[in-house]
């Protein structure tokens, strides 16, 4: 029998009842919180810094790193991270459950390290493009892992503070990030931003390997290595990619609708249908059980979860490029006026979570900020190339909150309907929507951005452009020096295009909200998982517990 906290007094036969066995008896204990706890909670948290600031910190160095290396294909360094990271990320939950937390995480964060210095190492594009593939997976592995290991030590009902301060922990990395990006960019020395990853992650490294002192899986190598769904990763690895190459395509090098974008786009999308399927009804250990995707309200937060960040990682990759083409912004500064959309983000997040803490309730906040995240993104539309930096700073206020909110809470639905025994699977689909969420939103707004620019930049300008407007993205740090009147109408076409990005990302926005009504508001349950439990001694007394049940309902 597998010895978890979802042992309750409902669960036993009448008999046990008999037997005065309480609720309270049965039970698993939550961990201890002291210094073992909050050294692998501070350790968590830096990992979960470091991949937040590297999601975020390229968009302000992006123009001047294309620049330097002399490239055109820069989406590929924001999707190539998100891609891998994307892919991966159901694999996590697997390995987790078969390898254990402890060697999960460890893995993560050698990867993500090795991919740090070969992006600071980075001579040409191509090489940048792999290497931030491999920071990517590494990325994945720090974000579901983190996410898992806090879900098996705090309980739901006490989670929201704890998911409030891994919330923060992103939003201090979201609000950071593109000032820091921006200032190595602008002296440049934007190599320091991936090197900087290696003492940084080296400290965490210790921290995880001394105190997360979590049980092993038992079993060889080779059986935990049979154990892994080969089958259902090659899938999801496939069909992933199979999805961001058509979208990364689409708009830039083809049209929509020519055969280069249309097959991977609809391969992929088919792919994915096929491994959902192949999950439900052939995996022997599947990566994502049927029950994460069949119950409304975990369907529901799925959804929301995916079009929050969708909208989130749009509007922070193309809201420096408003700065710093129409503001005359440097990326240092651009990435301060973003403050705007990240700073609103804390309060947010905190008043969030003391609300579903004190209430129990997740559904009212949820709502709340769908309707203030559709709204921000429609007033957003109507900034233009002459508009005051107010505007443009104050307006995302509004969007700022809603993330806040959503970033919090969209967790609750998603895991209030599930034993505790499915936390890894759970968290690591919840982790794959996300990130994938982040790669249709930077390929989407680019595609948008490039459709946009190709009829309203002026033709002779394009005309000067080696490769076309695809590459007119490269040239936003020479934008200010361009004579008139070039400049100004060039200011106007990047405002125009990205008053539309705001205005599509808002009707993607209304999914989210529409999503929001089917959920079913659940209580948050007081139980963790005692088989990951850090104190040795809460796993003994939760098994020696779960044998005197099953004793006394023998008995009977």
């Amino acid at each position: 029998m597998e010895r978890t906290s979802t042992t309750s007094v409902s669960d036993l036969p009448a008999a046990a009842h008999d037997a005065n066995t309480s609720q309270d008896t049965l039970r698993d204990l939550p961990p201890r919180k002291g210094l073992q706890f909050w050294s692998v909670f501070v350790a968590l948290c830096v990992c979960l810094f470091l991949s937040a600031l590297e999601y975020t910190a390229v968009s302000t160095a992006l123009p001047t790193i294309v620049h330097d290396l002399h490239g055109g294909d820069f989406v590929w360094i924001g999707s190539a991270y998100a891609l891998a990271a994307t892919a991966f990320l159901p694999a996590i939950g697997g390995l987790a459950e078969v390898f254990g937390r402890r060697t999960s995480m460890l893995i993560s964060q050698a990867i993500f390290v090795l991919g740090s210095a070969l992006c600071g190492a980075a001579t040409n594009m191509s090489w940048l493009i792999a290497a931030r593939a491999i920071q990517g997976a590494g990325s994945s592995g720090l974000l579901a892992v983190t996410n898992i290991i806090i879900s098996d030590l705090v309980p739901l009902s006490e989670r929201a503070m704890y998911t409030a301060l891994v919330s923060l922990t992103w939003g201090i990395a979201a609000a950071v990030g593109p000032v820091v990006g921006g200032a190595f960019a602008q002296h440049g020395q934007w190599r320091w931003l991936f090197y900087m990853n290696l003492p940084i992650t080296g400290v965490a490294i210790v921290l995880v390997a001394v105190f997360l002192k979590l049980p092993t899986p038992g079993g060889s190598f080779t059986d935990k290595l049979g154990r892994m769904d080969w089958i259902g990763n090659f899938l999801i690895i496939a069909a992933s990619s199979s999805c961001v190459i058509g979208l990364t395509w689409a708009g830039v090098e083809y049209s929509w609708t020519s055969t280069q974008v249309l097959v991977p786009l609809i391969v992929g999308l088919v792919g994915i249908v096929g491994f959902f399927v192949y999950e439900a009804t052939l995996a022997k250990e599947p990566l994502v059980p049927f029950t994460l995707i069949s119950n409304r309200t975990v369907l529901s937060g799925y959804i929301q979860t995916f079009i929050c960040y969708l909208v989130s990682m749009t509007t922070i990759y193309f809201l420096p490029v408003y700065y710093q083409t129409c503001l005359n912004a440097s990326p240092t500064l651009s990435g301060m006026e973003l403050f705007g959309l990240v700073i609103p983000l804390l309060p947010a997040l905190i008043l969030t979570a003391i609300a579903i803490k004190t209430t129990g309730s997740y559904r009212v906040p949820l709502w709340i900020a769908w309707v203030l995240g559709v709204a921000g993104l429609g007033v957003m539309s109507i900034i233009k190339a002459d508009s005051p930096a107010s505007l443009s700073i104050g307006l995302p206020i509004l969007l700022g909150v809603s993330c806040g909110i959503l970033s919090t809470a969209t967790y609750f639905p998603v895991l209030a309907p599930l034993p505790v025994t499915e936390n890894a699977h759970a968290l690591s689909l919840l982790a794959f929507f996300r990130s994938f969420a982040g790669v249709w939103g930077i390929t989407i707004g680019t595609a948008v951005l490039q459709t946009q620019l190709t009829k309203r930049l002026p033709s002779d300008f394009i005309a000067q452009v080696p490769g076309g407007v695809s590459l007119a993205f490269s040239l936003i740090p020479v934008v200010p020096t361009l004579s008139e009147p070039f400049r100004d109408e060039v200011k106007v076409a990047f405002a125009e295009s990205l008053a539309t990005i705001w205005q599509v990302t808002a009707g993607i926005g209304a999914i989210g909200l529409f999503a929001s009504l089917a959920m079913e508001g659940l209580p948050l349950t007081s139980e963790v998982d005692s088989k990951w439990a850090l104190d040795k001694a809460v796993r003994v007394q939760a098994a020696a517990k779960c044998d005197d049940v099953e004793r006394v309902a023998g008995k009977q």
